[in-house]
């Protein structure tokens, strides 16, 4: 299979699964509680947003170090992410099927974004 040439970072799968993860989250939110609006579903919306921000901003960069630390900040912001998921499902916040969905998707961007930082790494 020929390799894909990466021109931009929309080209990135990783970007392309994140931000399928911040609508998924969007849509999740929508149902939460009125209360919940500057809390939790804040919070989601911020965490998930900024996943896909870091790459595209990490991928403008100049340096691959530079890279690195927003590929890094991309990775915080996905485990701020799981760990507020956690927390909805635990007080019952949300469609149990779109939870499950979002779950997914930020493993599947964790895995990818782990396996980056390893390649830059090396």
């Amino acid at each position: 299979m020929p390799s894909q040439t990466i021109k931009s970072y929309k080209d990135l799968i990783v970007w392309q699964r994140s931000i399928q993860l911040s609508i998924s989250i969007y849509k999740l939110t929508q149902d939460f509680p009125k209360s919940e609006l500057y809390g939790l579903t804040g919070q989601l919306r911020r965490s998930s947003v900024s996943i896909p921000s870091n790459i595209a901003e990490g991928h403008g960069r100049l340096s691959t170090g530079e890279y690195r630390q927003f590929l890094g900040h991309a990775r915080g912001s996905n485990g701020e992410l799981q760990t507020q998921l956690i927390i909805a499902k635990e007080m019952l916040y949300g469609r149990p099927d779109l939870l499950k969905s979002c779950e997914v998707l930020s493993n599947e961007v964790g895995m990818m974004l782990n396996a980056m930082l390893a390649s830059l790494n090396s």
